[in-house]
């Protein structure tokens, strides 16, 4: 009985522990806190939260760094501009590393990126320094620097 009891209790731990979609895996993280404050004020969690799958290229804290504090500061009070830069960021569907083909491919926003592979995988020329981060919608490329649509 008491093997049961163990047993039962492992199993609803088990099922109590969920998965984390993009926004809670970008958030664990923890180099993504502008991303995430981006995410925020142009009204994106909850579609990041949604079902799914995406492809998103993250850039880190260090990444949003590089942009100019006044330029960035308007970027993020500037919601319709904030949110074609951060959906410029995403590609719908689920790709890994080992399936990226260098060529062009079409974001949420509607643009397209274009990916490298010749030493690495780029992205409009950033570079993933950190990839197949799996979330339960989706995954996470990490990149070295914020891509902005043409």
């Amino acid at each position: 009985m008491k093997k049961f009891i163990a047993l039962a209790a492992l199993s609803l731990s088990a099922l109590a522990v969920q998965a984390k979609d993009i926004v809670d895996t970008a958030v664990a993280a923890g180099q993504f806190k502008t991303l995430a404050t981006a995410l925020q004020a142009a009204g994106l969690v909850d579609t990041l939260k949604g079902k799914g799958p995406f492809t998103v290229f993250a850039p880190t804290d260090a990444a949003f760094a590089k942009i100019p504090k006044a330029q960035l500061d308007a970027l993020l009070a500037d919601k319709a501009k904030l949110t074609a830069v951060l959906t410029y960021h995403v590609v719908p569907g689920k790709v890994m590393a080992k399936d990226v083909k260098a060529g062009k491919v079409k974001t949420v926003q509607g643009g397209e990126l274009t990916l490298g592979t010749t030493g690495g995988v780029t992205v409009d020329g950033a570079k993933v320094v950190q990839a197949d981060i799996a979330a339960d919608n989706g995954v996470i490329h990490v990149i070295d620097s914020v891509v902005l649509p043409k």
